[in-house]
């Protein structure tokens, strides 16, 4: 999800980041509005699934619909100003993605236009839904089972590098929905596990350093990275940062991996983004309701393990893990 460079991105989407809105006007077309937390750089394979699923539903960008993106690189500031210019323009659907924060603050910009998330956390605690099967507002969509999994990929970490009985969680810090979900599953984890777990928290880009700094200090033996959006931006520095310091590492996604990461455990992001297209946009577009389509969480975790990386960081692969594993990278 997270490894296209730019000039990628500006080829896939053939200037559409910057496609007026009225150009869904001029095709008879309903305009789509794609509102990411993120930076437009990191999102090519995403994007490409999503247009996948919009034209397995019978919609292809720049034939007969149009697809508005708007992009927060990061800034929480910036997303209130940013669903309202959708709702201005009269965007038929909002697809709001990378984070809960998009689609918050899609919900406080409209109660009638159709809002489809796809981010991780649960949208009834955080009240976008009144519940899972039947959400009965405007809001629908997919959401990843992200917190839940953190004690699972402390286990996997386990096995990968048992000796360490010291392990880091890289966090966001409270400012991020979800934080203390995440930290509370791996603290009990960690617990059952007889792991010590020393958080380091990164609030923005420039604390990264900062946070991997104070994990040196602390002498831990192996790293969870915690699911933030602007970690996920950031992947290449981090899992430099893991390279440089030497830290067995395990991410969300299958992203970090392909970068260079040691493992990653998560949901199949590419998959999730294809569905949302043909299973929530294009039925709204042809006529049903957000209310009336369930929330649906991912059918499809992967676990991706890095041979090359587990080779520079002297640790033997168990064959346990590689018999797990979905993807192996040599």
């Amino acid at each position: 999800m997270f490894d296209m460079r730019r000039r990628d991105l500006i080829t896939l989407l053939g200037g559409a980041a910057a496609w007026p809105l009225a150009a869904g006007a001029q095709q008879g077309g309903p305009v789509i509005g794609f509102f990411d937390w993120g930076r437009p750089l990191p999102n090519g394979r995403a994007v490409t699934a999503f247009r996948q699923g919009l034209a397995e539903a019978g919609y292809i960008e720049g034939r007969n619909v149009a697809i508005e993106y708007r992009w927060a690189e990061g800034q929480y500031e910036r997303l209130p100003e940013l669903a309202a210019d959708l709702v201005q323009h009269q965007a038929a659907v909002i697809v709001a993605t990378g984070a809960l924060g998009t689609a918050m603050a899609a919900k406080a910009a409209t109660s009638t236009i159709p809002i489809v998330i796809l981010a991780g956390g649960d949208p009834v605690k955080y009240g976008l839904a009144a519940s899972l099967y039947r959400p009965g507002s405007n809001v629908t969509g997919m959401t990843f089972i992200t917190t839940e999994l953190a004690g699972k990929r402390l286990d996997l970490l386990r096995e990968m590098a048992p000796q360490a009985t010291k392990v880091a969680y890289l966090s966001g810090g409270p400012r991020f929905l979800r934080f203390e979900d995440e930290q509370r599953n791996i603290l009990e984890a960690a617990r059952a596990f007889g792991r010590e777990v020393i958080v380091a928290e990164a609030t923005s880009d420039r604390g990264i350093e900062a946070a991997f700094a104070t994990i040196a200090e602390r002498q831990a033996a192996a790293l969870i990275v915690g699911v933030v959006p602007h970690f996920a931006s950031n992947g290449d520095r981090i899992v430099a940062l893991a390279e440089r310091h030497k830290i067995p590492a395990i991410y969300p996604f299958r992203a970090y991996a392909v970068r260079g990461g040691l493992m990653s455990y998560g949901a199949d992001i590419v998959g999730a983004f294809r569905r949302v297209g043909v299973e929530y946009v294009g039925r709204i577009l042809k006529g049903e309701k957000a209310s009336d389509l369930p929330v649906q969480t991912p059918t499809k975790y992967e676990l991706v393990v890095n041979l090359k990386t587990a080779k520079a960081l002297g640790l033997d692969v168990p064959a346990t893990l590689l018999a797990l594993a979905d993807e192996v990278i040599e």
